[in-house]
């Protein structure tokens, strides 16, 4: 469905400045000037680029959804989250979906959704999550890790899904929303 936004226009603020303060191949971190649409202007809105990446609700042939237990540096904590991961430059998301539910669990599947591309935090990043449902997964491998994740498998049925999301142990607000979503199929 599309939204006729001409009649927002007006609310548009214009970037007038860019200082880039870390600038590499995983961020590039800046901050930025805006004139706004009273005319006045202001710095100091911090924002960053980063790669766009997939999350996959995955379900198993036995209707247990695969998750994964792995270290969240932004909240200092391990979490149980859906498989996910960056997408490699000029990987089309349904690959990149594919390749990390394999390298990340082992397991395969046949039948994929595309629930919804969004960006994955309008406010303050400019990357885009793509959220697929992958269903009758099967495993067919063994994980194999980049050498910066250690994650452990674990198959969830749905009701501890449920209590976990719905009790704050499932700490990915993208991840939530693709299960979500999910259920609308």
């Amino acid at each position: 469905m599309e939204y006729d936004t001409k009649q927002f226009e007006a609310l548009a603020w214009k970037k007038i400045g860019t200082e880039h303060i870390v600038q590499n191949r995983w961020i590039d971190f800046r901050v930025e000037e805006y004139r706004f649409p009273d005319g006045s202007s202001r710095g100091g809105f911090y924002t960053f680029s980063k790669r766009n990446f997939v999350v996959i609700v995955a379900r198993a042939e036995d209707g247990r959804y695969i998750c994964v237990w792995q270290y969240r540096q932004g909240i200092d904590q391990v979490t149980c989250e859906f498989p996910a991961g960056g997408m490699e430059e000029g990987e089309n998301p349904l690959e990149c979906a594919r390749r990390e539910l394999m390298e990340e669990t082992g397991f395969c599947s046949d039948n994929w959704t595309e629930l919804i591309t969004i960006p994955a935090n309008a406010t303050i990043c400019d990357n885009i999550v793509t959220v697929f449902f992958a269903d009758s997964c099967v495993k067919t491998g063994e994980q194999n890790l980049d050498d910066t994740e250690y994650l452990n498998v674990e198959l969830v049925d749905e009701e501890e899904l449920e209590k976990r999301i719905f009790s704050g142990g499932f700490q990915q607000g993208d991840h939530v929303m693709g299960y979500l979503l999910s259920k609308r199929l």
